[in-house]
């Protein structure tokens, strides 16, 4: 899952920095963008196709493949030209990244495959001893409740207004945003699907619950401001959606805020099934005197 990360983080990086507001929608096919999430869906397809010789059960790309194109669409369709100009659809954007691909890229599990697909010597580093301080940090950083507070934190410091314009004015800050989004979303919902025996499925419940409400109250106070946050926005009159500045927050407010804040809820339902029929099946093993 680390490889996993690091290989998607390199291919999500670049896009949100490229683009303009002067020329018709297009595709972002810039290499910088293009080559790396190639590589990475070739290492995928590499991997599968080793590990289905030797695996006992069938490796089954489809959650891998779906959050990949996801991924792919997002950063390289017009939507992400869209989004240079109406924060809407920018927001649109980066949900579909933070709530749908790197959801479908956890789930998958794709670490193993991925690992598999690179050329031997690359595989027998991956090997070695150098990576225990990285997995220490891995695990702490993969506990519910610390996965749950970067992820906020990051999502309320990236959009305060002094960061957000530098990531729209400048190329490195926008990268920056971008991998910070793209990361602690993905370790996020890594540590939402693989509790730990300790804390187990309640504190994910918990989690994304809590989740729900930052990740609304922000929306909540993007749609319910009367002037618009973010210098590039404000400056444009008229946003490429047909709406003013502030109605186009607004808009963007809202789908953060109930889309947004819903999808976190129905996880938070579906692991309190899971938690539940889980507890049922322990009991049900417990012997009868």
């Amino acid at each position: 899952m680390r490889l996993l990360l690091w290989l998607l983080l390199f291919s999500a990086t670049p896009a949100l920095a490229h683009g303009g507001h002067g020329h018709e929608l297009g595709w972002t096919l810039d290499p910088l963008l293009t080559v790396p999430l190639g590589l990475s869906l070739l290492i995928y397809l590499t991997g599968w196709s080793r590990l289905s010789k030797r695996a006992s059960t069938p490796i089954r790309p489809a959650l891998f493949l779906a959050g990949w194109l996801v991924l792919a669409l997002s950063l390289t369709s017009p939507l992400h030209e869209a989004g240079e100009r109406s924060f809407t659809m920018h927001m649109i954007e980066h949900e579909l990244i933070m709530l749908v691909a790197t959801l479908l890229l956890a789930v998958s599990g794709a670490g193993g495959v991925l690992a598999w697909g690179l050329p031997r010597p690359f595989r027998q580093a991956l090997a070695g001893s150098w990576k225990s301080p990285l997995q220490s940090l891995w695990r702490r950083l993969t506990e519910p409740v610390a996965a749950t507070i970067v992820q906020g934190a990051v999502m309320w410091v990236w959009h305060a207004t002094l960061l957000f314009d530098r990531a729209l004015d400048s190329f490195g800050w926008h990268v920056a945003q971008h991998a910070c989004f793209f990361s602690s979303s993905l370790l996020f919902w890594w540590a939402m699907i693989h509790p730990r025996r300790g804390s187990g499925y309640g504190v994910s419940a918990a989690c994304l619950f809590a989740t729900s409400l930052i990740g609304g109250a922000l929306g909540a106070l993007m749609s319910l401001s009367s002037s618009p946050w973010y210098a590039d926005y404000a400056a444009m009159g008229m946003t490429g959606i047909g709406l003013d500045p502030v109605n186009d927050q607004r808009l963007a407010g809202l789908i953060m805020w109930i889309p947004g804040g819903a999808f976190h809820g129905i996880a938070a339902i579906i692991v309190v099934y899971k938690w539940l029929r889980s507890s049922e099946a322990g009991h049900a093993a417990l012997p009868v005197h």
